[in-house]
């Protein structure tokens, strides 16, 4: 099961290190996606519509799974993040399209995440929220800079444990059991203006290219910091291996994302919908809402988790952005170097996050700022997706590895209903 970890051989390793060879790049993927945005945006859908969209996060667990482990491979095959394939197999325009793309729509994703970890601050003890909005950016970036690689991932996969926070919440609410197993195994299609966009925010959250950029970028890093690891272009003989611990790896983290942001629309449709509090913009609404409906700790501890996920997801969106830039430009990048080893990389992480905190302070509404970096990510995630798929079925590219029919079929699937989603984003923004 570990010849991934050593060409020949097993490694007589203790459980709790055969577990952290495991679950890394794909749990904290997978939970990074349960970002201050993201639960917004499931308490908005629970709080407006009940119980009728859970099915949403059922349907997309397959194929969450099969894209990520798509670029989850493209990276331990190639050796190679997502941008520096792009960089040697196509076109300049489209790397360069591609890259811009993700970094806009992860500068404001960065600032949305921590306006809203500073007002969860606010809700739970008061104060200045512009203060905490500055320090968060300090410590995101500080986290990245001066933590070493090996101790900044354990601390990554410590972060995931806020997600608990929304699977205790639910233990203060009163499920309609009989509702909730109706919206999840039958599901209520609607072409309503305001349901469509609800179904396209839950898709576009999900399933967003600065997620696949990471997993992809991780999974290189750590073939640098695993020393028995190589790219398996030269390594066939780590395949079977390697490709069982992404497996696992991912099904696990999207399972964690996928799971959390059920607990989270299921907590705001007891609650909030059922006390007809329909109109939740933000996750800190949220959590002051809870109060009065779940009582004051179950809001509390859903301001808890709102601070630990960004915690956890800031450093992601400002991380792959960095990567894809540095990649495409071919800076020297990667968390296990030095600041001084790789200064571009580096700076373009402090520098999304600062962006992203400066929005903090400009007229631009945080709801309207997520809405835009949305539709970006729907519109890139599609081509994106498409090239991804090329690259992780052409044996040029992959050697003995390419992907095989299972993950085609979700993996194309994916794609297609990513390219609706775009669609129905552009639809609706300008209809």
């Amino acid at each position: 099961m570990f010849k991934d970890a050593k060409a020949n051989g097993r490694l007589a390793i203790p459980f709790k290190g055969r577990i952290a060879r495991v679950l890394g790049p794909g749990l904290i993927t997978g939970a990074s996606d349960d970002d201050p945005s993201g639960i917004a945006t499931y308490s908005q859908t629970g709080a407006q519509f009940g119980y009728v969209p859970t099915w949403t996060l059922v349907f997309s667990y397959p194929l969450m799974v099969a894209i990520q482990i798509i670029s989850a491979s493209l990276g331990r095959t190639t050796g190679k993040g997502i941008a520096g394939n792009l960089r040697k197999w196509y076109p300049p325009w489209l790397l360069y399209a591609s890259v811009s793309l993700l970094l806009v729509a992860n500068t404001i994703n960065v600032g949305a995440d921590i306006g809203a970890m500073a007002d969860a601050v606010r809700v739970l003890i008061g104060g200045p929220q512009l203060a905490y909005v500055l320090f968060f950016g300090c410590v995101c970036v500080a986290m990245q800079v001066y933590i070493p690689y090996k101790r900044y991932v354990n601390v990554l996969r410590g972060l995931t444990l806020a997600l608990l926070a929304y699977i205790v919440t639910l233990f203060f609410v009163h499920v309609n059991f009989r509702s909730l197993a109706s919206s999840i195994f039958i599901p209520h299609i609607s072409f309503e203006t305001k349901y469509l966009t609800a179904i396209v925010a839950i898709f576009g959250t999900t399933i967003s290219p600065y997620l696949f950029f990471w997993q992809a970028s991780e999974e290189v890093e750590d073939i640098r910091a695993i020393s028995e690891r190589k790219p398996l272009v030269q390594a066939p003989d780590q395949k079977q291996d390697a490709q069982f611990r992404i497996a696992v790896d991912t099904f696990a983290g999207m399972a964690l994302s996928n799971i959390v942001a059920l607990a989270i629309m299921i907590t705001a449709a007891a609650t909030l919908h059922a006390s007809g509090l329909t109109n939740i913009q933000t996750s800190a609404q949220a959590a002051e809402a809870l109060k009065p409906a779940a009582g004051v700790f179950a809001g509390s501890i859903f301001a808890l988790g709102v601070i630990g996920t960004g915690l956890l997801a800031v450093p992601v969106l400002a991380g792959s952005a960095a990567y894809a830039v540095g990649e495409s430009l071919r800076w020297p990048t990667g968390l296990d170097r030095k600041p001084r080893q790789a200064k571009a990389f580096y700076a373009t992480i402090a520098g999304a996050t600062g962006i992203g905190v400066a929005l903090n302070f400009s007229p631009v509404g945080p709801i309207e700022a997520l809405y835009w970096s949305a539709v970006i990510n729907g519109v890139v995630a599609v081509p994106i997706m498409i090239v991804m798929m090329l690259m992780s079925s052409n044996t040029r590219i992959m050697g003995d590895a390419p992907i095989g029919p299972r993950l085609k079929f979700f993996g194309w699937l994916s794609t297609v209903v990513m390219g609706f989603t775009a669609t129905a984003m552009i639809l609706t923004a300008f209809l």
